[in-house]
């Protein structure tokens, strides 16, 4: 008898995406979605589907809240995706050989092919962009640093056949909204450990970032969408290392 899988994710207003990331995960023996504060309708549609729904809105980050969901997780082995993503039947049959045969002590990364601009990105270090995914509950913990999150591994790495397929942004405005949001956190980062700052700085990582994302990554192969992204790469930096001087420049009046 195989072993049991828990799959679990993390979800905001994402009821236009969920039915069909919960279709490709249809196979496995439990779904645990936790919910951070939906205004739509994606909690009821979740148990309509048959996942097991909590909610936590004490937002930290995305690490601090994988950590919570994965606890709510009752079997042994997990899988962690998001809303946004889907499991291909390629992945679904490495993973289930996985579950036939589990590896004590052996944590297990996953491709990503994620759609951008009409096409799945495969350079811009866009792909194989291979991530932890499959684990042992108590084998992975999540933690969080600035924008971004982090994961603790306790144990050997392998890698799976198969993909996740990712479609992270539905219009070009989410991309730079998303850009500017990590830019900011980014920034506080570097400030809360005393790191420099300011306008020439900016510009060199955001040059720096251009050309190691379209030429050292072969962005170019990515047609347009890999230049537009090697662009919001580069004001990504700009941005992020031109905000920790923010708190220097001060303002003419007494904001309220």
């Amino acid at each position: 008898m195989s072993t049991r899988l828990s799959v679990v994710m993390i979800a905001k207003n994402a009821a236009d995406l969920l039915a069909d990331c919960l279709a490709s995960v249809s196979w496995a023996d439990e779904v645990v979605v936790l919910d951070s504060g939906s205004t739509d309708n994606t909690v009821e549609l979740a148990r309509s589907l048959g996942a097991q729904v909590y909610s936590n809105t004490d937002w930290q980050g995305y690490g601090i809240q994988r950590q919570r969901a994965q606890d709510y997780a009752t079997h042994d082995w997990v899988l962690m995706i998001d809303t946004d993503e889907r499991v291909t039947p390629e992945l679904k049959e490495s993973i289930l050989k996985v579950l036939d045969a589990p590896q004590r002590g052996v944590i297990y990364s996953i491709a990503r092919r994620n759609y951008f601009l009409g096409r799945f990105m495969r350079h811009s270090g866009w792909y194989p962009d291979r991530l932890l995914r499959v684990f042992r509950r108590n084998g992975v913990h999540f933690t969080q640093s600035g924008a971004h999150e982090h994961i603790d591994p306790n144990g050997r790495t392998r890698e799976l056949g198969g993909d996740i397929l990712h479609y992270p942004y539905k219009h070009f405005r989410e991309h730079l909204d998303k850009i500017n949001s990590y830019a900011q956190q980014g920034a506080d980062d570097l400030a809360a450990r005393g790191k420099k700052g300011g306008l020439a700085l900016g510009v060199l990582h955001g040059i720096g970032r251009f050309l190691r994302i379209y030429l050292l990554k072969k962005g170019f192969l990515d047609g347009k969408a890999g230049f537009i992204n090697a662009v919001h790469g580069a004001f990504y930096a700009f941005l992020k290392y031109v905000r920790v001087d923010e708190g220097n420049w001060g303002f003419p009046y007494n904001h309220r």
